[in-house]
């Protein structure tokens, strides 16, 4: 287990933020989450656990304790996946695929790893990672017991869980189950993947072209965080009402939208905040990437505050144009 004080987080989030911790803990098995939970019961400092920093806006250095998982380890169980929730998500991806294990291939390239998939119930491409979990393993902060979650238990929604709310910081997850197919089904009818597999001549794609075109068009779409600063897609897509989205349709021929269900409708956060002439603009040292709007970057030495500043400023224009809240998807401390 790692044990450090006065900790940098740089190396913690993808934004390239500079911040310090208190006292930075890590396990890397059951025991050592156990371990871990005895210190936050016993320990009068705040705390905070976090994944692999894709999801995360540090605004300041944090006085109190973060916990990170880096339990290692995929086991192939059946058409199940067993896995460590310090493994990289994209890692488990590239492993089912060689495995013949399918249904996670629009989530390919997501960065973060298997802990904070079963939190924050990643998804792309029409794909959510809520319809291949079926377990989740988690030790309780209160009392050091083992728990395990069945997927219905966790109440997922869109980029939510109970995880995220009622449960936020009461468990340290440890393996996250998923269930794979062993017949592959592509799902190709969201945003541009069926038309950039024809611009490549492929009309049944393997699982492999599937994976590697997600990958194609996700790289063509968001900048490299080794390169600039960023936590992928910042805000989540709303969801309308039938009677907003209507109004708004007749007023802006063409905009995108996602039947959720007969009353509601998901329209991209992206193409709103387009609309409103956010797209490769900045903020002082803060700004919206020139190629996927729904992405604010680091252009070099920005702090988190001035990242939250852009992010307020987008979210009024939105709301001023559309009458519509758009809200972050990052955890912002």
């Amino acid at each position: 287990m790692k044990d450090l004080k006065d900790y940098s987080l740089l190396r913690h989030n993808t934004f390239g933020l500079e911040a310090r911790c208190h006292r930075f803990l890590e396990y890397d098995s059951v025991e050592e989450a156990k371990q871990v939970a005895t210190i936050l019961r016993e320990s009068s400092l705040p705390y905070i656990i976090i994944g692999g920093g894709s999801n995360l806006l540090l605004t300041q250095d944090f006085e109190g304790i973060v916990v990170h998982a880096a339990i290692k380890g995929i086991k192939v169980i059946g058409s199940q996946m067993y896995c460590g929730s310090g493994e990289v998500w994209d890692d488990v991806v590239t492993y089912a695929v060689s495995c013949q294990l399918y249904g996670a291939e629009n989530l390919s390239l997501i960065p973060g790893d298997v802990g904070a998939s079963a939190v924050q119930n990643i998804g792309a491409y029409g794909v959510e990672v809520k319809d291949l979990i079926t377990e989740v393993e988690a030790v309780e902060i209160a009392t050091g017991e083992t728990h395990i979650f069945l997927n219905a238990e966790c109440a997922y929604a869109y980029r939510q869980s109970r995880f995220k709310h009622e449960w936020k910081n009461r468990y340290l997850i440890t393996h996250v189950t998923y269930q794979m197919q062993t017949v592959f089904e592509p799902h190709l009818d969201y945003g541009n993947i069926r038309a950039e597999l024809e611009r490549q001549g492929i009309t049944v794609p393997t699982a492999q072209q599937l994976r590697q075109t997600i990958i194609d068009i996700r790289n063509a779409k968001l900048p490299d965080p080794q390169v600039m600063g960023n936590a992928g897609s910042f805000f989540m897509n709303p969801i309308a009402s039938r009677e907003k989205y209507e109004q708004l349709a007749k007023a802006y021929e063409g905009m995108p939208h996602y039947t959720i269900d007969d009353n509601h409708e998901k329209i991209p956060a992206g193409w709103l905040i387009d609309q409103c002439g956010w797209k490769g603009k900045s903020m002082g040292r803060a700004g919206v990437h020139d190629k996927q709007a729904l992405v604010l970057v680091n252009r070099g030495g920005a702090t988190g505050q001035e990242i939250v500043s852009l992010c307020k400023a987008i979210q009024r224009d939105v709301k001023e144009k559309f009458g519509i809240e758009i809200h972050p998807e990052v955890n912002i401390i």
